[in-house]
Parts: C-alpha cells; sequence; structure tokens
C-alpha cells in the first residue's frame, strides 16, 4: 500500500439516469487516492476492531472492577448504558460535521483514538464512579461513535454498486474485534493487575485506531466506479444481481427530505428494538450463564463465542443481502433474534451446556446482523452523499437501546432471567413485524402500477 497522497489528474463526467440521480464517472479509485479502493474496507474494518472491546468485552470486566474499585454492579452496567448513549448520540452531529467538510475522516479517527485511551485510563484509575463514567461512559462513548460512523459510512461511499457485503465485513470488526479482551478481562484480569492490563490494552486500541485512520479518505460526492455503468445492468454478476435486489436511491436525499419520507422513523424504531436485544444480551450473558451453573471459564467462552459469530455474522448477511434483497434479509434476522433469546432460557433452565452455546451464538448472530442491514439499507434508500448524517439520524436509536443494559438490570431484578429474556425476545419479533413497512421512496411498487387498457398502435 502506498502512503502518499499524491491523487493523479483525471477528467471525469457526470451522467443522469431516468430519475434525475447524477452519478460522477471517469475517475477510478488510485486516481483518487492512490490506492485501491479495498484498503477502504480493510482499515475501517482494523479501525472498528480497535473500539469493539469498550462495548462486548465489558462485561467480563464487571467482576474485577467490583473487587478493585468497589463499585457496585449496577453502577458498572448504568456506565455501559452511558458509553452506549454516547456512542449513539455522537453520530448524527458527527456525520453532519464528516458531511459539510468540518470534520474530516481523518480527525474523526484521531478524536476516537483518543477517548478510546481516556476510556481505559479513567477505568484504571478513576477515584470514584462519577470520574468513570465521565470517563469512560462519556469520552471513550463519543469516541467510539465518531470511529463507528465514520467507518461504517466510509466503506459505503466506495463501493455504491455492492454495499452489503463490505458494509458487514467492517461492520463484524465491531464485534469480534473484542474476542482476545473478553478472554483477558475474564481469565486475566484480577485486582491485582487491572490498571497496567487496562492501560496497556488502551494504549494499543488507541495506537490502531489512529493508524487506521491516518489513510482514511473520502471520494468526491456522487462517485461511482468506472468500471460500472450506472445506466446500464452492469456485466460483473455480482454487481448486477445487487443491484438488481437493491437499487441505488432514485435521489440523493437530505436528512430532512430523508426525514419527510417516514422510513428514518420506521429504521430508528426497529433499530432501537434489535439493538437493544443485543446489548441486554451481551449485558447479561455471562450472568444467565452462572445462574445456570456453568463454570465460569465456560460463560467467558460462550461469551467469545457470541462474539464472533456477531462479527462473522454480520459479513455473512451483508454478502447474503447482496444476493437476496436487503429487507428480506432484515426480516429473518429480526425473527432469528427473537427465537434466540426463547433458546437461550430452555438451554440455561434444562442447564445443557452444547445448546446454550449454540442458541448463544444464533443470539450474536442475530444481534449482530441488524446492524449492516440498518447501515446498507439507508444508502439504497437514501444514496450516499448525505449517508453519514442520514445512517446517524437511523444510529441515534442506541440513545434508547443502550438502556438495554441499565434497565435490563432492573427487569432482571424484577423478572427473573426468564421474564427479562423472554422479554427481549417479543421486542425482536415485534420489530420484524414492523420491518415490513419498509419500502425505499420514490419507487412505485408493481402491484400498484395499473396496465394501460388502450396501448398505443390501438385506435
Amino acid at each position: 500500500m502506498t502512503t502518499t497522497d499524491v491523487t493523479r489528474v483525471a477528467t471525469y463526467r457526470e451522467v443522469t439516469d431516468r430519475n434525475g440521480r447524477v452519478y460522477r464517472v471517469g475517475e477510478t479509485d488510485v486516481d483518487i487516492m492512490g490506492r485501491k479502493r479495498k484498503w477502504m474496507v480493510i482499515l475501517p474494518w482494523v479501525g472498528m476492531m480497535g473500539i469493539s472491546s469498550a462495548e462486548y468485552a465489558f462485561a467480563s470486566a464487571e467482576d474485577t472492577l467490583h473487587e478493585a474499585h468497589q463499585w457496585s454492579s449496577s453502577s458498572i452496567y448504568w456506565m455501559m448504558t452511558a458509553w452506549v448513549f454516547c456512542q449513539a448520540a455522537v453520530a448524527f452531529p458527527a456525520g453532519r460535521l464528516r458531511e459539510n467538510g468540518k470534520l474530516p475522516a481523518r480527525w474523526a479517527m484521531m478524536l476516537g483514538a483518543v477517548g478510546t485511551l481516556l476510556g481505559y485510563l479513567s477505568l484504571a484509575f478513576a477515584p470514584h464512579v462519577a470520574l468513570a463514567f465521565l470517563g469512560f461512559g462519556v469520552f471513550s462513548g463519543m469516541g467510539a461513535g465518531m470511529v463507528y460512523a465514520t467507518c461504517v459510512n466510509m466503506v459505503g461511499k466506495w463501493y455504491p454498486e455492492r454495499k452489503g457485503g463490505k458494509t458487514g465485513f467492517v461492520n463484524g470488526g465491531f464485534a469480534y474485534g473484542s474476542v482476545p479482551f473478553v478472554f483477558i478481562f475474564h481469565g486475566y484480569m484480577d485486582g491485582s493487575n487491572f490498571r497496567w492490563v487496562l492501560v496497556s490494552c488502551g494504549l494499543f486500541l488507541a495506537a490502531v485506531v489512529a493508524v487506521a485512520g491516518s489513510f482514511f479518505r473520502d471520494p468526491p460526492k456522487n462517485w461511482w466506479p468506472d468500471t460500472i455503468d450506472p445506466l446500464n445492468p452492469p456485466d460483473d454478476p455480482r454487481a448486477r444481481r445487487s443491484l438488481e435486489k437493491n437499487p441505488p436511491a432514485v435521489k440523493q436525499y437530505s436528512p430532512l427530505e430523508a426525514w419527510k419520507t417516514g422510513r428514518v422513523a420506521l429504521m430508528w424504531f426497529c433499530l432501537a428494538c434489535t439493538s437493544g436485544v443485543n446489548i441486554f444480551g451481551i449485558a447479561f450473558q455471562v450472568d444467565i450463564g452462572e445462574d445456570a451453573g456453568f463454570a465460569a471459564g465456560i460463560v467467558a467462552t460462550a461469551m467469545s463465542l457470541k462474539a464472533i459469530v456477531n462479527g462473522t455474522g454480520r459479513g455473512v448477511i451483508g454478502w447474503l443481502s447482496d444476493l437476496y434483497g436487503r429487507k428480506q434479509c432484515l426480516l429473518y434476522v429480526c425473527l432469528i433474534l427473537g427465537l434466540a433469546q426463547f433458546g437461550i432460557i430452555w438451554s440455561a433452565e434444562i442447564k445443557n451446556l452444547p445448546l446454550f452455546l449454540i442458541f448463544s451464538a444464533i443470539s450474536g448472530f442475530g444481534g449482530g446482523a441488524i446492524f449492516p442491514m440498518f447501515a446498507a439499507l439507508t444508502a439504497d434508500y437514501f444514496g450516499e452523499n448525505n449517508n453519514a448524517t442520514n445512517y446517524g439520524m437511523v444510529y441515534s436509536s442506541k440513545l434508547v437501546s443502550g438502556l438495554g443494559a441499565g434497565m435490563g438490570s432492573m427487569v432482571v431484578a424484577a423478572w427473573g432471567f426468564n421474564g427479562a429474556f423472554g422479554l427481549a425476545g417479543g421486542i425482536s419479533l415485534f420489530a420484524g413485524v414492523v420491518a415490513l413497512f419498509l419500502q425505499p421512496p420514490g419507487r412505485t411498487k408493481s402491484k400498484k402500477v395499473t396496465p394501460n387498457p388502450r396501448p398505443l398502435g390501438e385506435g
């Protein structure tokens, strides 16, 4: 990979399709940034792995933090809720700043790296839980939100013709990048070594985010790959099938225009429900396993398996959505996620470890697969030019779903694990029903087209 920022001078032209959408064609990825666009998949994937441990491995550190700082378990779960809240809250304003050029992608990644480091330092040295809330919950959460929004939207801009699999792959780094840290925090870190473990992890992960982000660059507005004809079916069978199943947006919607279509509100609600179930599972997977009598090491393995499948599932579902359609895959994901919660209840009740591991993995798949579906759907429905802002609106639903950890602890206390996981399953199934009403704006349903009773040539 070349590290130069010197770009080639290339001519381009703008073409318009029958819907009035403009495509900028003629420039290659190498002309624009001096390297192949595949690096805008690899580097965002690395950046996403750098922030993943803060959410997915945090539950594994709960016992050690409680022992070392004497923080209550409730405070620690609410700290995770604060992290998720701030991660989601920053998505829309960061996207707005990104789209108007005030926050370049590289600077967003650098700020994310600083937030990541501050989060780990606060967990290691905060003398009071309030400072940990500020350092980890606020600064680390906001930093992770900047990294997440930048990475997910970057890949969609560079692969507008086949974004599902690529978005899913990048999104997957947010889950399975945490796997080593699940074992470190749950099996190795204790009250005697937690400070240097947390500081070492913070320095390493902040460096990963900063180095990956230093190579980021956005394509020009309306850019389209020079190898793909935007006005005719492409020769590449993968791109052709993806565009058939997931046609590009009819135009580049501004955030206000996207909101007025009503689709943003539907997507917001569905993501709030399903991501809340995912966060609840992350927070209480360890607890329900230990309550069932499974060994701590086995429970950590289950959590790691959940994270692995959560991450790989994002890439798999993204690839499948290119083949079979984004909405269809989203409906199956909601069904799988909901049923998996009841499977976890059943396997824990009968104390069957293999089934517990299987349903944990299935839950991880469903919980992870929802995110690339909504990220890709947002670009499919509203275009790529304002995708950082538009997806920021949709992703802000985690402001509500982040309560899956804090409120989840209250539901578990009141209803027990069976009641809480049963409620989570029902919420996911209901989200699937709501998702049935999602349709791309500006397109007429084929069933609503009325045939012309007097075609041309007949008097």
